[in-house]
């Protein structure tokens, strides 16, 4: 496979998010599902709505997002349309809960490490392309949350996300956390996850990953760690395993006195694991050239 092309600024803007989208020369067709992060109530990281209105206004998406497996403000789709509408996500934009109603959409993974299936709202067959904006940061069960996450519990549907969690065993969300699998199989459960969804798209679709709010937790945390690191940049590609991957490289290259402890977080849930799976599986690169926009 050819290395891949992961393009890079320091910049932090609204408009940046639409220029990284453009230098990829993708245009995405029909009708686009924009995969953002709702942000769980309580949780002063997320990405905000005003933030990410240029760039989705751009493709003219629909927002979409999924329902959680865990307890919060967005684990039934009542709760998560409330929470949305509060956060200014309906405000501003044509918002879709895609597995707001059954049943599932599922989708094979003949291949798959560990899942043969995988389970995303049904309304994604409503879509012809996406793009993934990912707010790269740490996570507290795989590591660090960007692309592939995503792709992969990002786009899966209630149950979907208990199958990732527990390796393809648990379809209810009020057992699944006494059943996660080991953290290796977990990880490859979301590499596999993200492969069929990508495989879905056949092609269409595009990643934007913004590294800023980099805090060891995610969006999904209703109590999270306030950023450890100074903001980094935006970087975007076609290939997310690639992207991820070069997201990583500047976390270890960096000097700012907060990197190891995100690294530490990282490492202890083996969270690169899930880019060397999704590598292995073949559906991106983790070879890439990083075309850093601010020294042309």
């Amino acid at each position: 496979m050819e290395k891949a092309k992961v393009y890079f600024t320091r910049k932090i803007t609204p408009e940046t998010v639409v220029e990284m989208y453009k230098v990829l020369e993708k245009e995405l067709p029909g009708k686009v599902a924009v995969k953002v992060h709702s942000g769980e109530e309580g949780n002063q990281n997320y990405l905000r709505p005003a933030f990410l209105k240029p760039m989705v206004e751009y493709v003219q998406g629909t927002v979409v997002e999924c329902n959680t497996a865990y307890g919060g403000a967005r684990n039934s789709t009542e709760k998560h349309q409330k929470l949305m509408k509060a956060h200014g996500w309906t405000g501003q934009f044509r918002v879709d809960l895609l597995d707001a109603e059954g049943p599932d959409l599922v989708l094979p993974i003949p291949n798959g490490k560990v899942l043969k299936e995988n389970h995303v709202g049904k309304n994604l067959a409503n879509y012809d392309s996406m793009l993934v904006l990912a707010h790269f940061k740490g996570h507290p069960a795989g590591g660090y949350g960007g692309a592939l996450k995503q792709l992969s519990i990002g786009c899966a549907s209630t149950v979907g996300k208990c199958l990732i969690h527990s390796g393809g065993l648990i379809t209810d969300q009020n057992i699944v956390w006494d059943h996660m699998a080991e953290q290796d199989v977990f990880c490859e459960s979301m590499a596999d996850a993200a492969e069929s969804v990508v495989n879905y798209f056949g092609g269409k679709i595009a990643y934007v990953n913004m590294m800023c709010n980099l805090s060891v937790d995610c969006d999904c945390c209703a109590v999270a760690e306030d950023p450890c690191m100074t903001d980094i940049g935006i970087l975007s590609s076609l290939d997310p395993v690639a992207l991820d991957q070069a997201c990583i490289d500047l976390i270890y290259q960096s000097k700012d006195p907060g990197r190891d402890h995100f690294l530490q977080r990282v490492e202890s849930l083996h969270g690169t694991h899930t880019i060397d799976a999704a590598a292995e599986l073949g559906y991106g690169t983790k070879e890439y050239d990083l075309i850093d926009l601010d020294q042309k």
